[in-house]
């Protein structure tokens, strides 16, 4: 009897293993388009109509504006960026990260051929000509980028499921079970026309 009872705690916990793993992750952009206690619906910037349900420990964080002058060497930040024919990187946007983020430089989903560049800020610098450069340095190299003007530089502060209104924007790290439910994990929200990063 003992034995069977270890059998079923092992299958049990073999099948919980095996739905854990088959949860991707998936990031979701888009515009709250209704609430309620379950979950939110999201326009999607693909123009699906998603829902996604909130999780018991939802991390909720509201995107707010920075200046290129506030960034200092040691900052932590991400930049998604598109490389020119000249070979450099300008930014699509920059944003400050949370300790715990993995730096690093890769691919990244918000435009084709962008990156994402996750990594401490070696220099910030405005050039004699006005052009404003961030040297991003990770463990195992680093970018120059360009920022201009016109790039969003946002850092996020804590907030709460409150913050969470109809018509604001979010970007969402969602998992994604077998059949097809999503939940949220962590979501960044707009306020005051200030985007989270994308």
């Amino acid at each position: 009897m003992q034995i069977s009872v270890r059998l079923i705690a092992a299958i049990v916990l073999a099948a919980a293993s095996l739905a854990a793993s088959a949860q991707t992750a998936l990031r979701v952009r888009g515009t709250i388009t209704a609430i309620d206690a379950a979950g939110i619906s999201v326009k999607s910037r693909s123009g699906e109509d998603l829902r996604i349900a909130l999780a018991d420990n939802l991390a909720v964080a509201v995107a707010t504006a920075a200046k290129f002058e506030d960034i200092k060497p040691g900052d932590y930040v991400g930049s998604a960026a598109m490389r020119g024919a000249d070979g450099r990187l300008t930014a699509l946007e920059v944003h400050y990260l949370a300790p715990n983020v993995p730096g690093g430089h890769t691919d990244w989903d918000l435009a084709p051929g962008s990156t994402m560049t996750n990594a401490n800020v070696a220099e910030a610098l405005v050039g004699a000509t006005g052009v404003r450069e961030l040297t991003l340095r990770y463990k195992d190299g680093e970018q120059k980028i360009v920022v201009p003007v016109q790039a969003p530089i946002v850092r996020a502060i804590p907030g709460a499921r409150a913050d969470l209104k109809v018509g604001e924007y979010v970007f969402i790290a969602a998992q994604s079970a077998p059949d097809g439910r999503l939940t949220a994990q962590r979501i960044q929200v707009s306020r005051d026309g200030i985007k989270p990063p994308q």
